[in-house]
């Protein structure tokens, strides 16, 4: 019986401007991967992972490291939990759906209205007043008036009066949209993820080295934690664009009285299978949206209907999305 060889452990290909924006734990990680000193606080690991990336010594791992599987077009890496490539799978036909951003548009305003609920004054507010109309030729305008009294009433613009041309709690707001277009928007917003132009244009932050989607192995589905899915991402460089939707804003305008004060940026889009652990696991981070592939649709795949949303998916919710 032979012993079979140790899988070496492959190092981190890091930058420093990469550097510049990790946490201490990445920090330590990378460390501890390059064999140095890991104790410290945050500025010292910085300048030492700094000053490793710029000796001799890192260019020579460098040049020792194994070049990545060659990816034609219409294919994607499968990354492992350490953040590492695994193989190369083909991406589902439906991945290569024409771009029709038009139809997106259409199809997010289609959503949104469907969800709009009708408003509008009733149908005596403003009318409960007694009043009377004095007549022509007393040289005053001719307003309804309450009765023993001067003060005008009931009519628009008056104290207390109804609205001139309100909005109709009665108006139909939804707008309807046929299937193949519906499937149609969905398959293209599906091929805009593929793209790594138009995910940067949506201001997503990723590796330039990533392959996108980004697929995962089927033990991302397993993981438990928000701690653990925070770490995954970190491992993928995604971290920056977790802390860019991590981000509040007040919103401009009158809608910070109407319940919507806050305004938050979209993150990543992580698709799982159904019931799986690692929707507990995602859902927490502030900016990351978990659903499952019955769930996708172009609001989810792009947000406002503009195309091009970072997503990851697990390799049994790729599959599960094959037949489209």
């Amino acid at each position: 019986m032979t012993d079979e060889p140790e899988e070496k452990e492959e190092l981190p290909q890091i930058q420093p401007k990469d550097v510049r924006r990790a946490r201490k734990a990445q920090l330590q990680d990378w460390c501890e991967a390059f064999g140095l000193d890991s104790s410290g606080k945050v500025d010292d690991l910085r300048k030492r992972l700094i000053a490793f990336l710029e000796s001799e010594e890192y260019l020579v791992l460098e040049e020792e490291r194994p070049e990545l599987p060659e990816r034609k077009p219409g294919q994607v890496y499968l990354y492992s939990l350490k953040g590492t490539v695994l193989k190369v799978l083909n991406l589902p036909p439906v991945f290569e759906s024409e771009a029709r951003p038009d139809l997106i548009k259409r199809a997010v305003d289609a959503f949104r209205a469907n969800r709009r609920q009708p408003y509008g004054p009733g149908s005596i507010s403003g009318m409960r007043h007694a009043v009377s109309w004095w007549g022509k030729g007393r040289g005053v305008s001719r307003v309804p008036r309450l009765k023993d009294s001067r003060r005008a009433a009931q009519a628009p613009g008056t104290v207390g009066g109804r609205r001139a041309h309100p909005p109709r709690p009665e108006r139909d707001w939804s707008k309807k949209l046929n299937k193949k277009e519906r499937q149609m928007a969905r398959a293209s917003a599906l091929a805009a993820t593929a793209d790594p132009r138009l995910v940067a244009q949506r201001g997503h932050r990723f590796n330039d080295a990533l392959s996108l989607p980004v697929v995962m192995d089927t033990k991302v589905e397993d993981l438990g934690s928000t701690q653990e899915a925070a770490e995954l991402l970190e491992r993928l460089g995604l971290n920056e664009d977790v802390a860019r939707a991590s981000l509040k804003k007040v919103r401009a305008g009158r809608g910070k009285m109407r319940g919507r004060r806050y305004r938050r940026k979209r993150g990543p889009l992580v698709v799982v299978s159904k019931g799986c652990a690692a929707v507990r696991a995602f859902r927490n981070l502030a900016g990351v949206d978990v659903t499952d592939p019955s769930g996708l649709n172009a609001e989810v795949l792009a947000p406002g209907g503009v195309p091009g949303r970072l997503t990851l998916f697990s390799i049994n919710a790729l599959e599960d999305i094959e037949g489209w």
